[in-house]
């Protein structure tokens, strides 16, 4: 992923806060990742409250990662939640077990021979990206060194991408611990191969998205969205948009961002627009505040995307999985791109399968939402059949039972 076309072409802004573009800046980073990280590690030994041998993880590596597995935590005395250690796992950062990366610092022998390599495989973008590659040193070997230690009954994921993840999946195929996946959110072709032993996907658009990343591994099951089946009794019953919800991330410019929402507000004075930018966006969002004080705001750090979407009837939005979340809540969703980047375009496909309307400019964009404001479908939901496999069945809203039964078979 890190070298693709579509990582290699996103936004600057989005780019600064991941990579920077400047290599002294990147020099930088990693200069500061092996003080912090790296030899910090070394000074604090890890005190978790939990005893982790034998037992069933659940890996996380981000707070909706947490979220998406709390419910296999809850059912299952033998499960333990846990992260890397330094993981920055947002609210909840003090209610993870932790792995212990001390040893890390040893494998960065390697850095250079990694590199080397990928310079001769992936060309200029190793280069542009080496600050990745120096991230990912170590995951590996220090992992298999964890689960020789522990000997976990198996390790249940819900991120099948990032360079720990990976490198912790690799390091229970050498050692022979069993491996299940809970999806947490929407997916894309430019995934990794799925390659557990047990998959438990929302819907058949996510294994025919995976399928076209390549050969899949184990046994694979439809259950649908664990994570919202407290919400999908609350449907949204408005006969009406008279609410409606933006949500913006580090891929949307500010500048574009502002204009689609000062015309908004001045097209429908009428309507309430709150904008809710994603938790990880880290720029300065004061200016627009002052710009637009008729603008409601949503703190993705403390209000659950469900409770946010709750409170409103319809959603504006890129490229983001709320589309998802929207539809299934009964809200009209709109796919409305603030980047001009061509690489990015229906990222997840919620256009080209009809679960949104899509909006191509901002004249657009105003005539649904004047269609909408006249009336809204009461079964607008239906849509969302294609990446829900539960929606409309017997176990529509019992998606974590399905899933913990499917576990428990597994497990025995």
């Amino acid at each position: 992923m890190r070298f693709s076309a579509v990582f290699a072409t996103l936004p600057a802004a989005a780019m600064a806060s991941i990579s920077p573009a400047n290599p002294l800046k990147r020099l930088a980073r990693v200069l500061g990742y092996a003080g912090l990280r790296l030899v910090g590690n070394v000074f604090k030994p890890i005190k978790n409250p939990e005893d982790l041998r034998g037992k069933v993880w659940l890996y996380v590596v981000s707070a909706n990662n947490y979220d998406a597995l709390d419910f296999i935590r809850q059912a299952r005395p033998d499960a333990v939640l846990l992260a890397g250690q330094a993981k920055n796992i947002g609210r909840y950062n003090g209610a993870v077990n932790r792995l212990s990366l001390r040893r890390k610092l040893l494998y960065y022998w390697q850095f250079p021979v990694a590199l080397l390599g990928l310079l001769r495989t992936e060309g200029r973008r190793a280069w542009r990206f080496f600050d990745f590659i120096f991230y990912a040193i170590g995951y590996y070997e220090v992992y298999r060194r964890a689960l020789r230690h522990y000997r976990p009954r198996a390790v249940i994921f819900s991120n099948d991408h990032n360079d720990d993840t990976r490198s912790l999946l690799l390091a229970c195929r050498a050692e022979g611990v069993p491996t299940a996946y809970v999806q947490h959110a929407s997916v894309s072709t430019s995934f990794p191969p799925l390659g557990f032993d047990l998959s438990l996907l929302e819907g058949q658009d996510a294994l025919d998205k995976y399928r076209q990343c390549g050969p899949v591994h184990g046994r694979v099951e439809l259950v649908g969205m664990p994570k919202a089946d407290a919400f999908l009794g609350l449907k949204n019953t408005a006969p009406a948009v008279r609410r409606v919800g933006v949500a913006s991330n580090v891929h949307d410019p500010l500048p574009a961002l502002t204009e689609a929402l000062r015309f908004l507000l001045q097209e429908f004075p009428d309507l309430s627009f709150t904008l809710r930018p994603h938790p990880s966006d880290p720029r300065d969002f004061g200016p627009l505040r002052r710009a637009l004080p008729g603008l409601r705001w949503s703190d993705a750090r403390q209000e659950n995307v469900f409770a946010f979407l709750q409170n409103h009837d319809a959603l504006i939005a890129a490229d983001t999985s709320t589309h998802l979340e929207a539809t299934l809540l009964n809200l009209v969703s709109i796919y409305y791109r603030f980047s001009a980047n061509p690489l990015i375009n229906d990222y997840y496909g919620y256009a080209a399968h009809g679960l949104v309307d899509e909006a191509r400019d901002l004249p657009e964009l105003r005539d649904l939402l004047l269609r909408y404001r006249a009336q809204k479908p009461a079964g607008h939901y239906r849509r969302a059949a294609y990446y829900n496999a539960t929606l409309g069945t017997a176990n529509e809203g019992r998606s974590q039972a399905l899933a913990l039964a499917l576990l428990a078979d597994w497990l025995h």
